[in-house]
């Protein structure tokens, strides 16, 4: 059966968004599963409405007894910020594995911690992964999560500017989830109309006015 290009976007979406942290949990170990499927890896980030999943793992790193030594850092200074970055991994995981079966091909984890100093003032912050990759090169590591965080960061500003993301008040049940995909395949859907030389937002207000280019973008005709 041939695809409709609004029904290949959201397959297409499924490799794109894989480690968006506005994707409900469940769906994210689906989407993992997609990956190793294709003989790809995943990396993915742990949030605190993950079950006791993150939790696990943040004690992991914050106990002297079990917390690996930093195996890779990295410096940059732009624009008078100054940020340092550590990577910590271990593959020494077979408790996790036993308490998160689910998840297939579970092979390490990740901590990230940024120190930021910007005209006097100094942040801190530690962010933890999961990765079907294993952790003895754990400035590759450090490398994926530095891409993943500006693919992360410009994303979010898209969908913020475009769909006023932030302001969005959808909570009850999945709606948030829900939501958070159809923003992403109508963010595909316009990308992909080339005939407007113009912005996502002006693309978006467009198909608002013009049932014609709607329909353009929905059908992928040109």
């Amino acid at each position: 059966m041939k695809l409709l290009p609004f029904q290949s976007y959201y397959k297409n979406l499924i490799l794109q968004v894989q480690s968006s942290p506005w994707m409900q949990w469940g769906v994210k170990r689906l989407l993992s599963r997609k990956l190793l499927s294709k003989k790809a890896d995943y990396m993915l980030s742990l949030k605190g409405n993950q079950g006791t999943l993150h939790n696990d793992v943040k004690l992991f790193f914050e106990s002297e007894n079990t917390s690996p030594e930093v195996g890779y850092e990295s410096f940059d200074a732009e624009h008078g910020r100054y940020e340092t970055r550590t990577v910590r991994a271990s593959s020494d995981i077979d408790w996790l594995k036993k308490a998160h079966p689910k998840w297939e091909k579970l092979t390490s984890i990740v901590a990230v911690t940024a120190k930021r100093e910007c005209k006097g003032k100094v942040t801190e912050e530690t962010r933890y992964f999961i990765s079907s990759l294993d952790a003895t090169d754990p400035k590759r590591l450090g490398q994926i999560v530095r891409a993943h965080w500006g693919i992360e960061n410009n994303l979010h500003w898209v969908l913020d500017y475009a769909f006023d993301e932030d302001k969005q008040r959808a909570r009850i049940g999945n709606s948030d989830a829900n939501m958070a995909i159809v923003r992403h395949i109508a963010l595909n859907l316009l990308k992909a109309e080339k005939t407007s030389k113009v912005g996502i937002k002006t693309k978006r207000l467009k198909a608002g006015w013009n049932e014609t280019y709607l329909l353009k973008i929905l059908l992928g005709t040109s």
